[in-house]
C-alpha cells in the first residue's frame, strides 16, 4: 500500500475511534515530549459535572519503549471549589514480569486507563464549581533516596472523567 495512503488510513481510524467514544465528560492530555522532570507537573482543571450522578475519574498515561520500569508512583491532587485538597500516592502496574509495556496501542506508544477515583467507591462531587487535578511523578531508583529528576518513556498524562453507566 502507498504511504500516502497507509498514512490516511491511519489518520482515519485515529477520527473514528475519537468519534466512538461519547462516554468523556472531561478528557485531556499535558506533553512531556522528551523527559518528565520530577518538578514538572500535568494541572488539569475542570468543573464538576452535577452533584447528584456518580462518576469514574482515571489518570491516562501514554507511554513508549524508553520508559525503563515495571511500576510508575505518582502523586495525584485533588483540589476542591472550597479549598479542600485531598492528597494520594499512587502506584500502577505498567509492564508485565517479562518486560513488556502494559496498556493498548498499534506502536511502540501504549496507553494506559488508570484508575484514580471510582474503583471500590462511587465518586460524587460534593460541591458545584471548578476542581482541579494535579499529577506528577514520584520514581526512585531501588535504595535511592533522591527521586528520578528526568523520567524517560512517558510522553503524555492526561485525566479523564466519566459517568459511571
Amino acid at each position: 500500500m502507498p504511504r500516502r495512503i497507509r498514512g490516511f488510513v491511519v489518520l482515519l481510524m485515529c477520527f473514528i475511534v475519537a468519534a466512538c467514544d461519547s462516554k468523556a465528560v472531561f478528557d485531556s492530555y499535558k506533553s512531556f515530549p522528551n523527559k518528565w522532570h520530577k518538578d514538572s507537573v500535568a494541572s488539569f482543571e475542570f468543573k464538576a459535572p452535577d452533584t447528584v450522578n456518580n462518576y469514574n475519574l482515571f489518570i491516562n498515561i501514554r507511554n513508549n519503549n524508553d520508559y525503563k520500569y515495571n511500576n510508575l508512583f505518582l502523586i495525584a491532587q485533588l483540589n476542591y471549589p472550597n479549598g479542600k485538597t485531598v492528597k494520594d500516592t499512587l502506584e500502577y502496574k505498567m509492564a508485565k514480569p517479562s518486560g513488556e509495556l502494559l496498556g493498548v496501542g498499534f506502536t511502540d506508544v501504549k496507553e494506559n486507563k488508570l484508575w484514580f477515583k471510582g474503583y471500590n467507591t462511587s465518586f460524587r462531587f460534593e460541591e458545584n464549581g471548578k476542581y482541579q487535578v494535579i499529577l506528577q511523578h514520584a520514581m526512585r531508583q531501588n535504595g535511592m533516596v533522591n527521586g528520578i529528576t528526568d523520567l524517560e518513556g512517558i510522553t503524555e498524562v492526561g485525566f479523564r472523567l466519566e459517568p459511571v453507566e
